[in-house]
């Protein structure tokens, strides 16, 4: 489990030359969808507002489907004369992934676990063995199977976790994107499935087998897709009977409920934003009163977990990039200090061994990883020896055993796949156990830096930079930007096969770290939210400009991408300054902000108050209404457009790029492409098959070279 420094553990609504290259093919000739306007009048606290497209929220309005179906149908036919170049571009991708490949087996008590996939299978396949070289010959859970049983084309994923005694598993899936998932508890010595089955649970607020694995705890959603109950169930009894354990009444917060790493204590938590309070259970006796740690404080955020003679904790109590502390277990609440705040340098988790503790860590937007000893003594783990100063990611690994004295974490960065390590941590020894197969790419052909934007305000702005070697900063290649800014998220340098195909056309790739998320401590996340949101736009502008003045990007050939949030960071760089893309993605984008924020009955909204403020009303209505997308859509030359939504998706609703593709065909000025598409049958994410989302990847791509390089 480890000790998290992030409350928030919950979902989240959460690619020119001097002149246009004019469009031609079937699309050219198709006329473009047209949604019909509806007036429809609201009051606000900055007045009464007129939104023709409200009706679009509505799905069970047969013209709202048949207005997605048109949109879809004519990015199709965009797309139609261009599939040659996706086909292309998907094959590219295929042909650099290994597909029949396996992970690094892990041991947990008697058994290594590992997960492998196989060539033309789009879902992974999970396995244990007696030995780390037989690791593959158990099946436990073939989600290729279980895909084809559900009948449908989406499949997710949920719980997938073994009991302590390795005789059971418990999993769950989701067959439509709504998040909504179904365990299943599976009996691990014949391989079938028990008739215990446990219907709209949620995957977000996690799950927890007792010692003996009897019972199991679980989560449930009300009905904005908030895990506010916690149940216990009895392996054999009907769901009717399960046992309430906990109930959240406020909507702000969140429950979870999660099995320690030394598998003796499981931990309750009620999450808000930025407030958080844990309850303790004996996992071998979980029908005891749950045992209270430390009664909720506004603005206070901390986690627990047991630490063999004593409970280990992480908290901002007066620390506001986190510090450890150490609590007896006949007192958890009364803690005594451990590893002292320093400003600047955020602990996110803290994992507890039975020797010793893990401390992740950013400092100076970079991750690293320090291992305590039980007397306080402490050195920082040399990830990478001679990863130098190039930007990358280090997290932990899965590291299952309570007495290891080693510990495995995966390194990655732009220019190196995902690698997983193993230092023994008397010696200081390290190995490779593996690194992730890149065929067909030359990883010495690229090259990683850490750029400095500096913003209106002064504050400089970390953007990372890949390209080929031999791309010189003479202001002619394409850029693709990406950028997310929000929930104290930090986006660390990941590699990508699908990133090399615009790598070898010439393009550049940036990542923006603007505020909003946590790259540079928690200071860097409160300048980014609420009454500071602006922070994350003029960023990320900033960063824009740093490109194209340094060389990195052509003046008239950057293209800005981003998801959920990063679709919103999309959304209002866009309004705020059209003029300087040529042509922005945004993926299932948070762009109707006032309205979304003004209704709670949608899924995530009241506990979203604490991010952007409540439109409802002042000073929030106003602020928010300045950068809300849909708000500042207005008649303007925009640049190329492409949207994503997923109809059955309980994070962002697929109306929010509905209504704003709506509105921008209606006053954009131009012929410069806007293009919806909509998955009918998925949700946030997108597609769930790996050949799914390379053909989506592949997409992306394709509208990004054809508009910016015609």
């Amino acid at each position: 489990m480890g000790v998290t420094g992030t409350v928030a553990q919950v979902p989240e609504r959460a690619v020119p030359t001097a002149s246009p290259p004019a469009e031609g093919g079937a699309a050219a000739e198709r006329p473009e969808p047209a949604a019909k306007q509806v007036p429809h009048r609201w009051e606000r606290p900055t007045g009464v507002v007129e939104d023709p497209w409200a009706w679009l929220r509505d799905r069970d309005d047969p013209d709202t489907i048949a207005y997605l179906e048109a949109e879809n149908a004519y990015a199709d036919a965009w797309f139609a004369p261009r599939l040659a170049l996706t086909d292309t571009l998907f094959d590219e991708i295929r042909s650099r992934v290994q597909e029949t490949d396996e992970s690094v087996p892990v041991r947990r008590g008697p058994w290594w676990y590992t997960t492998r996939t196989e060539e033309g299978r789009s879902y992974a396949i999970h396995c244990r063995g007696p030995e780390r070289d037989t690791a593959t010959e158990v099946v436990l859970l073939d989600e290729n199977l279980e895909a084809e049983r559900a009948g449908g084309d989406y499949f997710s994923l949920g719980l997938f976790d073994v009991s302590p005694d390795h005789r059971r598993l418990a999993w769950s899936s989701d067959a439509d994107g709504s998040e909504r998932y179904t365990v299943r508890i599976r009996d691990l010595t014949t391989g079938e499935d028990l008739a215990d089955e446990l219907t709209g649970t949620s995957s977000w607020g996690g799950a927890a087998w007792s010692a003996d694995g009897r019972h199991l705890l679980y989560t449930m959603p009300d009905d904005q897709m908030r895990p506010f109950q916690v149940w216990r169930h009895e392996l054999g009894t009907p769901q009717s009977a399960d046992v309430l354990v906990a109930d959240e009444p406020d909507e702000r917060f969140f429950l979870s409920v999660e099995l320690g790493r030394s598998e003796r204590w499981i931990t309750i938590e009620s999450s808000s934003k930025r407030t958080s309070e844990a309850w303790l259970l004996p996992a071998a006796d979980p029908t005891r009163d749950l045992l209270p740690v430390r009664p909720r404080v506004e603005g206070v955020e901390y986690g627990v977990d047991h630490w063999g003679d004593r409970f280990v904790v992480l908290t901002n109590l007066d620390a506001e990039d986190f510090r450890v502390m150490t609590a007896p277990l006949e007192q958890p609440g009364a803690w005594t200090e451990l590893l002292p705040h320093v400003p600047g340098q955020r602990i996110t988790s803290v994992e507890p061994f039975e020797g010793h503790l893990v401390v992740h860590e950013w400092a100076r937007a970079q991750q690293r990883i320090r291992v305590v000893g039980r007397d306080g003594a402490q050195r920082t783990v040399d990830a990478v020896a001679g990863a130098g100063d190039e930007p990358h990611e280090v997290e932990l690994d899965a590291n299952p055993e309570w007495s290891a004295t080693t510990l495995r974490y995966a390194y990655q960065s732009f220019t190196t796949p995902p690698s997983v390590y193993e230092e023994d941590l008397a010696t200081g020894r390290r190995e490779l156990l593996k690194r992730r197969p890149a065929p067909n790419v030359d990883l010495d052909a690229y090259v990683a830096t850490r750029e400095w934007a500096v913003a209106p305000d002064g504050t400089e702005v970390p953007v990372d930079v890949v390209r080929r070697r031999d791309v010189r900063p003479d202001g002619s290649a394409p850029c693709m930007v990406y950028g997310y800014g929000s929930y104290e998220a930090s986006m660390t340098p990941w590699f990508s096969v699908g990133r090399i195909s615009l790598l070898d056309r010439g393009w550049t790739w940036a990542l923006v770290h603007p505020r909003g998320g946590g790259e540079l401590g928690r200071r860097w996340y409160l300048d980014g939210r609420l009454l500071a949101k602006r922070n994350t736009f003029t960023d990320t502008l900033a960063s824009v400009e740093h490109l194209v003045a340094t060389g990195w990007a052509h003046p008239r050939r950057v293209v800005l991408r981003g998801g959920s949030a990063g679709g919103l960071l999309v959304g209002a760089c866009m309004t705020m300054r059209p003029d300087l893309f040529a042509a922005v993605v945004a993926e299932v984008p948070f762009v109707d902000v006032v309205a979304t924020m003004s209704d709670p009955s949608l899924p995530l909204t009241v506990t979203e108050w604490e991010e952007w403020g409540d439109p409802r009303e002042e000073p929030f209505a106003s602020y928010i209404q300045s950068y809300s997308p849909y708000d500042n859509t207005v008649a303007a030359a925009y640049p190329a457009i492409y949207l994503t939504a997923g109809l059955n998706d309980p994070r962002v609703s697929y109306h929010e790029p509905a209504k704003w593709c709506a509105k921008l065909r209606a006053l954009r000025r131009g012929g410069r492409p806007l293009l919806l598409k909509t998955e009918m049958g998925a949700g946030h994410g997108g597609p769930s098959g790996r050949y799914d989302r390379w053909r989506d990847e592949a997409l992306v791509t394709t509208f990004a070279l054809s508009v910016v390089d015609g």
